[in-house]
């Protein structure tokens, strides 16, 4: 066997099996968290909605909007996903119309004294929030296993 050569191997594909192992290890963590957070997109989306329907089943009047029970089924109705598991909690709130942003008042008799002048009168509003926790499909280590989320909708009651 002296003078017998030893042939390269031949590893044409190495590289295209490493640039596949390193890509798994970094875009599926990547990728997985993508959804997760497209999933916690969707959901707050869901309870913005909730808590709009709400607001609007209460600006319908005044007796709408001390309804409290109806406001949170309308709201639990606009999102189903979530059922009973949507926390929703309605404020009746005045305002007077020279400072919409300013102070708000929790009865009509406190707004229409704290609101003098010509053209400034005491205005109701309905203030619905809707929290839920909302739970990702995939458990990431390092993420949340659940995300808390809440929004606010405020509306004028019509008179």
């Amino acid at each position: 066997m002296k003078g017998a050569r030893i042939e390269p191997r031949n590893e044409s594909g190495s590289a295209l099996i490493e640039v596949a192992v390193i890509l798994s290890l970094f875009v599926m963590p990547v990728l997985l968290g993508t959804i997760d957070l497209g999933t916690v997109v969707y959901s707050s989306i869901q309870i913005s909605d909730a808590a709009h329907a709400g607001a609007m089943y209460g600006m319908v009047s005044s007796t709408y909007a001390g309804d409290t029970a109806n406001i949170q089924a309308a709201a639990q109705a606009d999102a189903p996903a979530f059922g009973t598991n949507l926390s929703v909690t309605p404020t009746v709130f005045y305002a007077c119309t020279s400072a919409l942003t300013g102070t708000h008042y929790s009865t009509q008799s406190a707004a229409v004294s704290a609101c003098s002048g010509s053209g400034n009168h005491a205005l109701e509003f309905i203030q619905v929030v809707a929290t839920a926790q909302v739970t990702p499909g995939f458990r990431l280590p390092g993420l949340a296993t659940t995300f808390p989320v809440s929004t606010t909708a405020v509306m004028e009651v019509e008179e």
